[in-house]
């Protein structure tokens, strides 16, 4: 019998391994952060049109006027409510997300910038100005991140017209016009 051949790695084979991948690794962090943190704008804008498409369909199905709330700009939080329940505290909304959950280094800025709310009618459509308070209705929110340059984040809007379908969008200037993705009225 001869001398036996081993099978396997050896321990230098292994720490060379390790060494390549902690160097990817390290390389891959940093685009691994601006992807993490561009999600949280899609997670904040999905969550946004949820909230607009669960106040519109509520509105349909109660046959009656519903808002959905941005519980504190710039955070991200919303709340879906019968039109004359809005601030009262013994009637609980038909939804609602904290800040916290999923986004929070997202921004949403509502345009008009003093709007807050969104009513719908019991047809679905848009109420301007909103029943409640009487101030504008909300037309366009803007969701960016505010812990990315300017470079490196990803910017998205609603765009909320009169029929009350919301549609989500990208501002991004170099998307042609026939995209879907396409803003109507691009503003940065």
């Amino acid at each position: 019998m001869g001398p036996r051949r081993h099978s396997g790695f050896s321990i230098i084979e292994i720490m060379i391994s390790v060494l390549i991948v902690g160097i990817l690794i390290v390389a891959a962090i940093p685009s691994f952060k601006n992807w993490i943190q561009n999600a949280q704008v899609r997670t904040a804008s999905e969550s946004m049109i949820n909230a607009l498409q669960t106040a519109r369909n509520e509105a349909i199905r109660r046959n009656a006027c519903v808002q959905a709330r941005l519980l504190a700009p710039p955070q991200t939080g919303w709340d879906v409510r019968v039109c004359a329940s809005v601030d009262d505290p013994a009637v609980d909304p038909v939804a609602t997300r904290a800040h916290e959950e999923g986004s929070v280094n997202a921004s949403v800025i509502p345009e008009p910038p003093d709007g807050r709310i969104v009513s719908f009618n019991a047809l679905g459509r848009i109420v301007d100005p909103n029943p409640y308070d009487g101030s504008a209705t909300i037309t366009r929110l803007k969701i960016r991140n505010t812990t990315l340059d300017v470079a490196d984040e990803r910017k998205l809007h609603i765009e909320i017209p009169p029929g009350g379908a919301a549609r989500m969008c990208d501002p991004n200037a170099a998307i042609k016009t026939t995209d879907p993705r396409y803003c109507q009225n691009q503003t940065p």
